[in-house]
């Protein structure tokens, strides 16, 4: 039987589980979130990303309820949050410090809510046990939080979150303080615990990776305002503006304007110099029309000569070589003073490279390579 994708957004009969309407937030003049709208719907990892001050921790501490809201609706589950103390909302918050009691035991930091929500001794133990397992932490239940890890500390938090079976459970640079081999380990936990629990994940982060790697879906978000929306693969292989291509990954970035050679099809006139590129693109642009093509550094061939039937090529000179381990990033300079970047795998053991610094070369990528962008 094939798998079902998970795409709830694409199901116009689901019903999301946070509805932020118009939501506007203001600090004095100054305004955090502009009107903005989201559907975000259940079992969801979703990422909000972007640089720091965008409003993605404002936007998060609305829906936990520790900021009230300036304007608009934030709705969960159907309900409108605005009058709902935040203790009262079936959303919990795992904090980038963590948070811990330090001199209760890990044990007694996972059971502290369910105590205070008056549960039974033998339901406390029930979930307290499930929660060590789902996080791997049986094995420490009975040690202090500075007796263990950084990467164990952050579970502790996770699970003590996780205790209460929130409907949505909010995290704020969760994995902040971890080293990046162990921040990566945990991202892939992170899914596992999301999927066993189905319990719906917002996270805010300003690292791509990460929010490329956990979510479902990622907002990416500046100055108040959602510049898009979507899967991780359709925002790094077609970003909707400028920004956006250049906020996710590394690209190229050109600049001319357009001018309609056939069917989805443009020529890029840009450096006075140059030939026109060719660009596929289903988006209209009227004849003259300032226009950007993005093409990521991966889709973009270097060779010593012009190869034949490259549908785009322009000669430069070597400037700059990144060796990364498994890739090589060449930074090419056009004769203009451009600089395009090209990378190549490392698949063999090599000691000596293709071309050098100084070297002439020849950069060249497809007409389907490029997003075609208007601003």
């Amino acid at each position: 039987m094939a798998e079902t994708v998970f795409a709830p957004w694409d199901d116009p009969a689901e019903k999301p589980l946070i509805r932020f309407r118009n939501v506007t937030k203001q600090f004095g003049s100054f305004t955090a979130i502009d009107d903005l709208t989201l559907d975000i719907f259940e079992r969801e990892f979703f990422a909000l990303l972007g640089p720091s001050g965008c409003g993605k921790t404002t936007m998060m501490r609305m829906l936990a309820g520790f900021e009230t809201i300036s304007g608009g609706t934030i709705e969960l589950a159907g309900q409108d949050i605005a009058a709902v103390p935040p203790n009262k909302r079936a959303v919990n918050m795992m904090f980038q410090s963590y948070a811990l009691f330090p001199h209760l035991s890990v044990y007694d930091n996972i059971a502290f809510g369910l105590r205070r929500d008056r549960k039974s001794r033998g339901e406390i133990d029930a979930r307290v046990a499930e929660m060590l397992k789902l996080t791997r932490l049986e094995k420490f239940a009975r040690r202090k939080p500075h007796q263990i890890s950084g990467g164990q500390r952050q579970r502790v938090a996770l699970a003590r979150s996780l205790a209460k079976a929130p409907k949505l459970l909010l995290l704020d640079e969760p994995l902040g303080a971890l080293d990046a081999k162990l921040r990566q380990a945990t991202q892939f936990e992170l899914m596992d615990i999301q999927e066993k629990t189905g319990t719906t994940f917002v996270i805010v982060t300003h690292d791509q990776e990460e929010a490329m790697t956990v979510a479902s879906r990622v907002a990416v978000m500046d100055e108040g305002r959602l510049m898009q929306v979507a899967t991780p693969e359709r925002i790094y292989e077609a970003p909707e503006s400028v920004y956006v291509a250049d906020f996710i990954g590394d690209v190229n970035i050109l600049t001319g304007t357009a001018q309609a050679s056939g069917e989805a099809q443009f020529r890029v006139i840009w450096d006075g110099e140059q030939t026109p590129l060719v660009a596929a693109s289903s988006r209209e642009f009227h004849d003259g029309q300032a226009c950007h093509l993005a093409v990521r550094p991966e889709k973009v061939s270097i060779s010593a000569e012009r190869p034949e039937a490259a549908e785009n090529a322009v000669q430069g000179k070597v400037l700059d070589i990144a060796y990364l381990g498994n890739l090589s990033t060449y930074h090419v300079e056009l004769p203009g003073g451009q600089i395009i970047k090209a990378q190549t795998a490392n698949t063999r053991r090599i000691s000596r490279r293709s071309f050098t610094w100084e070297d002439p070369v020849w950069v060249s990528w497809s007409a389907t390579a490029g997003v075609l962008l208007a601003e």
